[in-house]
């Protein structure tokens, strides 16, 4: 026998050569039902289970798995994961987006919430790679683990991002005029399994000119569906102009039931009897008027448990929140939240002006309900606070690095991409 095999120690580690040699035989092998062979850790449970796992992690536990090693990043890889990931994505806690608005609008940062007070919970940034290019953006909307930004400037040029995965699409251009407001939307459909970009354009030329310089009385409506991702198929569709002026001020745009929905400017222009509910189909691609909840028109839209809401200011500090049960149908129109309290009479008559230019006119924003039931909301532009419907109490949500002045966006972390099979 070889007395060097025999004084070779049995627990002697494998070489970098080794190792690289192992980690390819684990990339070379993503089909369905083999398990790794090697390794005294997780490389020894099957494919299916260890997908498993990964699905039940929080999407940032998860990104910073995929750096552990080089089979974790293989795994964190495999084909079949974006599409196991996403439904439990969705029954996962939100995270929290904050579009920073000081000292200019080019920075995103998040933070997972659970509904707790929050203190131990750190903000972290997220990078945007097309800074460069883009350095002041718009926060357009997010839906389905994507997020689209547009340039806070001139409108173009729009981005659709994966926050997470930081995979991006550059959209091509689209047609501008010289005097030009423009409105987007973004969302996705489950039927058809695709996500679409809506642009609204109200202009005016110089031989149409009124004298209201604020009114723009032609529009068109542009849409672009997203493909596959490197062809050359995405080109935006002029479907015409809109049939109605929807609000350039309330910047979001809610997504339910495959369309998206918005809130009408009110005034002789708009050609509607005050603030009205908006719907654009994106599978047939019609615009239709949805039903409020109340003859009102201070109001602002929200999603809850995937269902519109609408968050009725009544005055002296009065919130209601009406969610439509039954879409499209209404006399499902249900109030859920009766908000009334010394706390939140003060965010709206405190720093009026502060308030007005940073969130848009509302002082107070319904964000989300959170898994305990508590309403997330947003006011002042960078403040954060909670309501607890049972014992009718408000307590402020901080976190650790939080921006002084930004805008949130509730998201669904998760590995999509454009062309992700759900």
């Amino acid at each position: 026998m070889d007395s060097t095999s025999e004084n070779e120690p049995r627990n002697k580690k494998p070489t970098l050569a080794e190792d690289e040699d192992k980690e390819r035989i684990l990339i070379k092998n993503p089909g369905s039902g083999f398990s790794y062979g090697y390794g005294s850790g997780f490389e020894v449970l099957p494919r299916d289970l260890l997908l498993d796992v990964l699905t039940r992690l929080p999407i940032s536990s998860l990104i910073q798995f995929r750096f552990v090693s080089r089979s974790c990043y293989a795994l964190s890889h495999d084909p079949e994961l974006p599409r196991l990931y996403h439904p439990v994505a969705v029954r996962a806690d939100p995270i929290l987006v904050f579009h920073c608005d000081y000292p200019i609008r080019n920075q995103l940062y998040f933070v997972g919430y659970d509904g707790d007070h929050g203190g131990d919970k750190v903000v972290r940034k997220i990078s945007t790679p097309f800074c460069g290019i883009m350095p002041e953006f718009n926060v357009v909307g997010s839906c389905n683990g994507l997020m689209c930004l547009s340039d806070s400037l001139f409108g173009e040029p729009v981005y659709v991002f994966n926050p997470f995965t930081r995979n991006h699409l550059e959209l091509p251009k689209c047609r501008q005029f010289q005097d030009q407001e423009v409105v987007f939307g973004f969302g996705f459909h489950p039927v058809t399994n695709e996500y679409k970009v809506v642009r609204i354009v109200y202009y005016r030329t110089k031989h149409r000119l009124t004298r209201n310089n604020r009114s723009y009385p032609r529009s068109e409506v542009h849409v672009l569906t997203i493909g596959e991702p490197n062809t050359s198929s995405n080109s935006w569709r002029c479907l015409g102009k809109v049939p109605y002026q929807l609000d350039r001020q309330a910047k979001e745009v809610v997504v339910v039931n495959g369309r998206l929905h918005w809130v009408s400017r009110p005034g002789r222009l708009s050609g509607l009897p005050g603030r009205t509910i908006v719907s654009f189909d994106l599978e047939d691609e019609q615009f239709k008027l949805v039903s409020k909840p109340v003859n009102r028109s201070n109001y602002h839209l929200a999603v809850i448990d995937d269902c519109l809401a609408a968050a009725v200011s009544c005055g002296y500090g009065k919130l209601e929140i009406w969610v439509m049960k039954e879409y499209d149908i209404k006399e499902s129109w249900t109030k859920l939240f009766n908000i009334h309290g010394t706390y939140l009479a003060k965010v709206v008559s405190h720093s009026y002006r502060i308030w007005r230019k940073a969130v848009h006119g509302k002082p107070v924003r319904v964000l989300c309900v959170l898994k305990n039931g508590e309403v997330l909301m947003e006011y002042r532009g960078g403040n954060l606070v909670k309501y607890d419907p049972k014992w009718k109490e408000f307590k402020d949500v901080g976190f650790h690095g939080m921006p002084e002045l930004f805008q949130t966006t509730v998201h669904v972390g998760s590995l999509n991409w454009t062309h992700t099979p759900i």
